[in-house]
């Protein structure tokens, strides 16, 4: 699953994704993310998806690695393979160096993480900033995956 869930991640980051995809991501309500000051990624509902570990690397919720940013803002998965890019401004970038997420933001804590027409996909906290992107490029990922099986399984 793992393997699969990287490759289809890699093949998205470098093919890119378009502006229209963003838009029906947005229409079809993907859960918006938040990460709070210990780390802890939950959805809108409060449903802990994962954390981020003292050792900056990111984990699902069973404790599983997902990825690490290296010191160069370098997004490895857990297989090793570039992923993308995380700036510490909060602007995440594809394998192919384009923009696909970045953050604004909304207080002296919080950062809003924004598609690439500025809609809202998640709150986050500074402390947190070069993850944002990063984390909310996983989940979309994964959402993707969920659907598509949910879609097999009703033919």
């Amino acid at each position: 699953m793992k393997k699969i869930f990287l490759l289809l991640l890699i093949v998205t980051f470098t093919t890119g994704i378009t502006d229209n995809a963003f838009a029906q991501t947005h229409k079809d309500s993907i859960p918006k993310l938040y990460i709070n000051k210990k780390g802890g990624i939950t959805d809108h509902a409060g449903t802990k998806l994962g954390y981020i570990d003292k050792d900056n690397i990111v984990r699902n919720s069973q404790g599983a690695k997902l990825y690490f940013i290296d010191k160069d803002g370098n997004v490895i998965g857990a297989d090793g393979k570039k992923l993308g890019m995380a700036k510490k401004n909060g602007v995440y970038y594809n394998v192919n160096g384009e923009t696909m997420l970045n953050t604004k933001d909304l207080d002296k804590e919080r950062c809003e993480v924004l598609d690439p027409q500025g809609h809202n996909i998640g709150i986050i906290h500074k402390n947190y900033k070069q993850h944002a992107c990063a984390i909310h490029c996983y989940w979309l990922e994964q959402a993707k995956l969920k659907k598509a099986k949910a879609d097999s399984l009703k033919k």
